[in-house]
């Protein structure tokens, strides 16, 4: 094998530069931890999920409402943190006037798009994408309107909510609420594609 010396020293200079360059990324990632100076690394975050936190078939078989009420819901509560943050992310710069409109034309946006759609569901998938929201966006409905819209609007939506029965106040728990836990299995079950024969 006849290999030019030219093409092996471009080689390595390649190598270099991209090992230099690689090198110098992780210094700028770094802090200062009692005089030494410590590189930092971001990874990307992965969940480790053991066949025993998921639903075994007898859990299957009694939950099955739930499991529909759950396949139902969480695309609205994924599409809702979705819209959430993309919402937050365009008002953070604006004025509080244009703040204002842009929630309100948003709002407005959703209940065109949606208020069909979610009417026609029972109370039952109500209380489910209730606490999808918070597993979903890490705060209870009534924060989120308390947020974009003020004190006085979430307290009109948690007293217009309480007359049918529902509380947007609840909290999501997994680790201390069994019914809570059972939503977050079913969920993590459909977002991993596992079969819930239903």
């Amino acid at each position: 094998m006849n290999v030019q010396p030219r093409y092996i020293v471009t080689l390595l200079l390649l190598l270099l530069c991209a090992t230099a360059g690689a090198q110098e990324r992780k210094v700028r990632f770094a802090t200062v931890l009692e005089g030494d100076t410590v590189p930092l690394y971001y990874l990307t975050e992965i969940n480790i999920v053991s066949d025993g936190s998921l639903l075994t078939p007898n859990e299957i078989r009694k939950n099955k409402k739930l499991i529909r009420n759950v396949r139902l819901m969480l695309p609205y509560a994924k599409e809702g943190r979705r819209r959430l943050d993309k919402l937050e992310s365009e008002i953070a710069q604006l004025p509080r006037k244009q703040r204002k409109a842009a929630i309100k034309q948003a709002e407005q946006d959703l209940l065109d798009e949606y208020k069909g759609d979610l009417s026609k569901y029972t109370f039952s998938q109500g209380l489910v994408l209730i606490k999808l929201i918070d597993r979903e966006t890490g705060r209870t409905s009534y924060a989120i309107v308390d947020e974009l819209r003020g004190k006085l609007r979430a307290g009109i939506y948690q007293t217009f909510a309480k007359l049918f029965g529902y509380n947007l106040k609840t909290h999501f728990d997994p680790q201390h609420n069994t019914q809570d836990n059972l939503i977050d299995r079913i969920a993590r079950s459909i977002e991993l594609g596992k079969p819930l024969n239903v």
